[in-house]
C-alpha cells in the first residue's frame, strides 16, 4: 500500500505502462495520470495475480450487449452463482449464493450458462503469459496464481513490479479481461494485497506497513478462517489480529491446536512457503443441479450416469484414474450427502464410475427429493489399463464400447455416439425442448 510519509524517497512508477517517473500530473511516455509507490517497491518479488469476476468478464468481452448490465454466471434459477460481476455486487451478490437468492437481490440481472471448456482456454492463455516473467508460477485455481519473480530484473530488464503492470496490460490486450496484483514479500501478504484494490488493481504490502495494516483487521480477515472459527475465536476474546498477537504461541496451539499455530504466525505476517510450480490435483469430478427436485431412484440413476460421463471426459482428458469415487448428494432442503467408497484398482471410464456408485446410491435414496448430484474420483494415478470387474462378465464389453464412442465423439462431435441410457436421455431432452414454448437461448439458464 502506498506510504505517503516516504513518498518523497519511494520509487514511483506510472501505474498504466510501468515507467519509472517522478510526481508530475502526467507519465512522459503514455500520458497517464496514475502512481504506484512503496518504499519497498523495487525489493518485493512474490505476486497473486487474480482475474477479476473472471467467468463474467469473459462473458462480456464475448457479447458486448452485457457490457454495462449486471450478470451472473451460474447454473439457472436453482443452481448457484458461479461468477457475479461487479456490476451485481454492488447488489450482494457473491459467488456460491444459490441463484435464486441472487435473483432477489438483483432482479435486473442477466444470468448466463457458465462454459467451462471457454474459461479453462482463457485461463491456460493466461498461464502462458505469466510464464513467460517466471518459471514460478503456481496455480491456485483456473484464475489465479501465485508468482515467484525473484531474480527476474535483470533477465527483463525491469523490476517485478514493472513486469506484473506489463502483465497487467498484456493480459487485458490479448485476452480482453481485467487481474489485479497483490506484490509482497510471501504468498499470505501477497494474497491479502490482491484483494485491496479491485477490478484491475495493484496494491503492495511491504516490511514497513504490513505489521500495522494486519494489526486492524478483525481475525476473520485473514485467508482461511471461517465464520466458524471466528465466533470460536471471538468467544474467547480475539476479535481482532491485534488481539491475536497478545496472546502466545503455546497458548493458541493449547486452546486451538493447528489452527491456532497458523494463526499466530499469520498474525505476524509470517509465511514461509515458497511458490510451487508443481501442482498436484487432488480429484476429478463434476455435478448438476436439477431444474426441479427429483425422488425418484430411476431418474436420479440418469443424472448419475451423466455427471460420470463428464467425469470420465475431464479424467481422460488428463490421462488421470481414481482408486476413490465420490457420490454427493444435496437434498431439497440444501443438506449435502457424501458418500465415498475405495476400489480395489484404479478407474477412469465413466461406465465403472456409475456401477461403483449406483449401489451408494439405491443406499442412500429412500424416496426424498434431492436438487443435486455429482460424481468424483480421489486418490489420482495414471491409468493402467482398464481391468475388468470379474463378478460383471460385461464390464470388459462395455468399457472397450466406451473406449471405441470415445474416439467417435473425438472425430465427429459429442452428440455422434449415445449409450442406451444416454440415448434416452437425449431423446428426453430433445422432447422437453420442442415442447416449451418460445425461443430459448442457449447461453441463458
Amino acid at each position: 500500500m502506498p506510504a505517503d510519509d516516504n513518498r518523497m524517497t519511494a520509487p514511483i512508477l506510472c501505474r498504466d505502462c510501468g515507467t519509472a517517473r517522478k510526481v508530475t500530473d502526467r507519465c512522459t511516455v503514455c500520458g497517464g495520470t496514475r502512481t504506484l509507490s512503496h518504499p519497498e517497491l523495487d525489493t518485493l518479488s512474490i505476486a497473486h495475480v487474480d482475474c477479476d469476476a473472471f467467468y463474467a468478464s469473459v462473458e462480456k468481452r464475448d457479447d458486448p450487449s452485457l457490457r454495462d448490465k449486471p450478470v451472473l454466471v451460474g447454473g439457472g434459477r436453482r443452481g448457484v452463482v458461479s461468477a457475479a460481476c461487479y456490476h451485481a455486487r454492488i447488489y450482494g451478490v457473491h459467488s456460491a449464493m444459490p441463484m435464486f437468492k441472487a435473483l432477489q437481490l438483483c432482479p435486473d440481472a442477466v444470468v448466463v450458462k457458465g462454459n467451462m471448456d471457454k474459461y479453462a482456454y482463457e485461463g491456460r492463455r493466461i498461464r502462458m503469459l505469466m510464464s513467460e516473467l517466471t518459471p514460478l508460477v503456481e496455480p491456485l485455481s483456473i484464475d489465479e496464481a501465485f508468482l515467484d519473480l525473484s531474480g527476474t530484473a535483470r533477465l527483463h530488464g525491469r523490476s517485478p513490479a514493472q513486469s506484473l503492470i506489463a502483465l497487467q496490460n498484456r493480459i487485458l490486450e490479448d485476452v480482453g479481461v481485467t487481474v489485479s496484483v497483490g506484490l509482497s514479500y510471501n504468498k499470505f501478504l501477497a494474497k491479502t494485497a490482491s484483494d485491496l484494490d479491485k477490478p484491475n488493481g495493484f496494491a503492495v504490502l511491504g516490511r514497513t506497513d504490513a505489521q500495522a495494516f494486519l494489526a486492524k483487521q478483525s481475525v476473520g480477515f485473514i485467508y482461511g478462517i471461517g465464520p466458524a472459527f471466528t465466533a470460536k475465536l471471538e468467544r474467547s476474546g480475539l476479535r481482532t489480529i491485534a488481539d491475536v498477537r497478545q496472546w502466545s504461541d503455546k497458548r493458541l496451539a493449547e486452546k486451538f491446536g493447528d489452527q491456532g499455530l497458523r494463526l499466530a504466525r499469520l498474525s505476524r505476517g509470517e509465511d514461509h512457503r515458497r511458490v510451487n510450480p508443481t501442482h498436484t490435483r487432488k480429484s476429478i469430478s463434476a455435478e448438476t443441479t436439477f431444474s426441479d427436485d427429483i425422488c425418484d431412484l430411476e431418474a436420479l440413476k440418469d443424472k448419475l450416469w451423466q455427471v460420470c460421463l463428464k467425469t470420465a471426459d475431464r479424467s481422460k482428458a488428463k490421462n488421470m484414474a481414481g482408486s476413490i469415487v465420490t457420490l454427493k448428494l444435496k437434498t431439497a432442503r440444501f443438506k449435502s450427502i457424501t458418500r465415498r467408497r475405495t476400489l480395489s484398482q484404479p478407474i477412469q471410464l465413466a461406465d465403472a464410475m456409475f456401477h461403483a456408485l449406483e449401489p451408494l446410491l439405491e443406499a442412500e435414496v429412500k424416496g426424498g427429493a434431492y436438487r443435486l448430484i455429482g460424481a468424483g474420483i480421489s486418490a489420482l494415478c495414471q491409468p493402467v489399463g482398464d481391468a475388468a470387474d470379474l463378478l460383471d462378465l460385461k464390464a470388459s464389453k462395455r468399457g472397450a464400447a466406451e473406449r471405441a464412442s470415445d474416439i467417435a465423439r473425438a472425430k465427429f462431435g459429442s452428440d455422434a455416439v449415445f449409450t442406451g441410457r444416454g440415448l434416452r436421455l437425449a431423446k428426453a431432452k430433445q422432447s422437453s425442448a420442442t415442447s416449451l414454448p418460445g425461443k430459448i437461448r442457449d447461453d441463458i439458464f
